[in-house]
């Protein structure tokens, strides 16, 4: 496992700040096109955007989480970071 450094930490937030406004956008989209009547079809599209944008961020904080947090969760050796890891895979999940 790595340990991130603060412009790698910096770079990974901006990317998932993006990532969030993508998803934010999509999902306004997806309101605006039900307020306007548009048609079922259309708006399921933009909804399975909404989808696709939300997973890609969990999976990519999940992998960030895996990469740099754990690391730490670990090196405390209570026994909680497997527990928090799978708790958190678990939510991710549902």
């Amino acid at each position: 496992m790595k340990t991130s450094t603060a412009k790698e930490d910096k770079q990974y937030d901006k990317a998932m700040v993006n990532r969030i406004a993508r998803a934010t956008g999509h999902l306004k989209t997806v309101r605006n096109m039900v307020e306007e009547g548009r048609d079922c079809s259309e708006v399921l599209v933009q909804l399975a955007a909404v989808k696709s944008a939300i997973n890609g961020a969990g999976k990519e904080m999940l992998k960030h989480y895996i990469e740099t947090c754990l690391e730490e969760e670990l090196e405390k050796q209570d026994g909680k970071g497997l527990e928090k890891l799978n708790k958190s895979i678990d939510s991710f999940m549902k």
